[in-house]
C-alpha cells in the first residue's frame, strides 16, 4: 500500500495563512460554535476597515464556507420561489418528518431496553457498554439497529444511497491469510460532513464511536449510545486515558469478529464536503489495519454539511428538503506497512492522502481552532482570541 501512495500525484493543498496562537497556559473557550459571547455585549466594535471582508474570510477558511442556496449561516437573502417551497414544507413534511423520527427513536429505544433487561453492562475503564453483549440480544439490537437507522435516514429524504465498493488489491498477493487480515480493519476511518454520517454508517455497519460522556446521560439517546459501545470523553479533561480504550477497541474489533468495530473522524470536526483536514494520529496508534470511507451529500438546494450554520437552523432546513442524497466511497482496507505501524503520524498522513486521491477532496492545513475563529467572526464576536490551541492528537 505504501508503495502505491508514492505513484499518487499530490492532492492540492490549501495553506491559508496561520493567526496568531494564544499561550498553552490561556484558558480554552468551550462555548458552542455560532454563539455570540453573552458575557460582554458592551465590547466596543471594531470599525469596519480593521475587520475583513467576507472574501477575506472565504479565502482563509475554506473547507467551513457554503455554498448552497441559503448562504452564510443559512440566513441569506432566499428567491420568492424558494420561500414558497419553504413554506410548503413547513406545514406538510416537517410535522410528518418529527413524528417519523420520534418513532423510530422511541421504537429503537424500546428494543435496547428489551435486550438489555436483566442485563449487567460491559463496565471497564470507567466505561460502560451494550456492546459486547452475545447471544440474540446483540443480534436483535444490531439488526434491528441497522435497518431502523436506514429507516432514519429515509425519513429525513435520503431515499436512495449510492454505494461505490473498490475491490481489494493485494499487490499481486493471493495470500489467502493476507485478504482475510484486509477484510477485518480494526476501525472505519471517514471524512467528517455532517451530523449524518453517523446515521449512514450505523446503517451499515453498526460502528462504535467517540462521544462526549453526557451523550450517556441523555433521554432515550443515552441507552442506545451505550447499545452501540460508545467511548465516552470529557470534552475538558485532557487526561489520555481514553486513548488507550479506543485502541484497545481498534485492536480487539481487528483481532476478534464477534466485537463491535470503531468508526472514528480523524479530522476531529465537520467540513463543507470539499476538503480534507489534518488527521488526528490517534486513530493509528494501534497499528491494526483501518477501512478509509468517502462521504459526499449532492445537493441542489440546502447543503447537508453541517459546518457553519446553527444546529437547530440546519436540521429544520433540511426537513424542510423534499429529496436529500447521499454517496459513499468504500476504498479497500489499508494495511500498514511496518514504517506506518511505528510512525502513526505517517500512517494518519498516508490515509489521509489516499483519501484525498481517490475521493477528489482539496488538503487544508487548518482545523478545529481557525473554524472557532470563523465563527466568532461571522457572528462579529471580537472577544473570542485569535486561534484556540487544539487538542493533542
Amino acid at each position: 500500500m505504501e508503495s502505491e501512495l508514492q505513484k499518487l500525484p499530490q492532492p492540492e493543498t490549501t495553506r491559508p495563512s496561520q493567526p496568531e496562537s494564544i499561550d498553552e497556559g490561556s484558558t480554552k473557550d468551550d462555548r458552542p460554535l455560532l454563539k455570540p459571547d453573552p458575557t460582554n455585549p458592551q465590547l466596543p466594535v471594531q470599525s469596519q476597515s480593521s475587520s475583513p471582508s467576507i472574501e477575506e474570510l472565504e479565502k482563509k477558511y475554506a473547507p467551513y464556507v457554503r455554498h448552497d442556496v441559503y448562504g452564510i449561516m443559512g440566513r441569506g437573502e432566499l428567491p420568492w420561489t424558494e420561500k414558497v417551497l419553504l413554506g410548503i414544507a413547513l406545514v406538510t413534511l416537517v410535522p410528518m418528518r418529527v413524528i417519523g423520527a420520534t418513532t423510530v427513536l422511541v421504537v429503537y429505544y424500546l428494543i435496547c431496553k428489551i435486550c438489555t433487561a436483566f442485563w449487567a453492562p460491559n463496565r471497564e475503564d470507567e466505561q460502560e457498554d451494550y456492546a459486547h453483549t452475545g447471544g440474540w440480544r446483540r443480534t436483535v439490537m444490531m439488526q434491528s439497529g441497522m435497518f431502523l437507522s436506514r429507516v432514519m435516514l429515509f425519513v429525513f429524504g435520503f431515499y436512495w444511497i449510492h454505494e461505490t465498493y473498490q475491490p481489494i488489491n493485494l499487490n499481486g498477493n493471493s495470500n489467502n491469510e493476507q485478504a482475510e487480515e484486509l477484510e477485518r480493519p480494526g476501525a472505519i476511518v471517514s471524512n467528517h460532513i455532517s451530523y449524518l454520517d453517523i446515521l449512514y454508517h450505523m446503517s451499515c455497519s453498526f460502528p462504535s464511536f467517540v462521544a462526549k460522556r453526557s451523550v450517556a446521560k441523555l433521554p432515550l439517546v443515552g441507552l442506545i449510545s451505550k447499545c452501540l459501545g460508545c467511548v465516552y470523553v470529557q470534552r475538558e479533561s485532557k487526561s489520555p486515558d481514553f486513548k488507550g480504550v479506543v485502541n484497545e477497541r481498534i485492536r480487539e474489533a481487528h483481532q476478534n469478529k464477534s466485537a463491535p468495530i470503531m468508526l472514528l473522524f480523524p479530522e476531529g470536526t465537520t467540513t463543507n464536503g470539499d476538503f480534507l483536514l489534518p488527521f488526528k494520529s490517534g486513530a493509528f496508534l494501534s497499528g491494526a489495519p483501518v477501512q478509509p470511507v468517502i462521504l459526499r451529500y449532492p445537493y441542489q438546494r440546502l447543503s447537508p454539511a453541517w459546518d457553519s450554520i446553527s444546529g437547530a437552523r440546519h436540521v429544520i432546513l433540511l426537513l424542510c428538503q423534499f429529496v436529500n442524497h447521499v454517496e459513499a466511497t468504500w476504498l479497500p482496507v489499508y494495511y500498514p506497512s511496518q514504517q506506518e505501524k511505528d510512525d502513526p503520524r505517517l500512517y494518519a498522513e498516508n490515509v489521509r492522502r489516499l483519501m484525498a486521491h481517490e475521493g477528489n477532496l482539496l488538503l487544508s492545513d487548518i482545523g478545529l481552532a481557525e473554524k472557532r475563529v470563523y465563527h466568532a467572526a461571522l457572528n462579529g464576536n471580537n472577544s473570542m482570541p485569535t486561534v484556540f490551541h487544539q487538542k493533542d492528537d
